[in-house]
């Protein structure tokens, strides 16, 4: 297992990762689980066809539907977009407040 399926899947991980951890914004880490979906595919394809690789495709299966679910909580969903932006909100007058009080 260290072809180029395995690489180009180690490397889009490691990239859906800094989009989710970093909170650019709430379309970036939509997007960050998109290619999080795209990589658990290519996971789940090396470890079905790797002799020992059965645990890695079961775990990435699974992952591959909570990545999709948040896909739907930050790029579908237009419920959950409106509380991510009232959220936004909130936080952005919490962030001027502090600022406040500190000066």
């Amino acid at each position: 297992m260290n072809g180029p399926v395995e690489w180009i899947a180690a490397i889009g991980t490691i990239l859906a990762a800094a989009m989710v951890a970093a909170d650019f914004s709430r379309r970036v880490t939509g997007f960050g689980f998109v290619l999080f979906s795209i990589v658990a595919c290519l996971w789940v394809y090396s470890g079905l066809t790797a002799p020992d690789g059965m645990p890695l495709a079961i775990q990435n299966g699974v992952l591959l539907f909570i990545n999709l679910f948040g896909v739907w909580q930050f790029l579908i969903s237009r419920k959950k977009k409106r509380e991510i932006d009232k959220a936004a909100e909130i936080a952005e007058q919490a962030k001027e407040e502090v600022a406040q009080e500190q000066t």
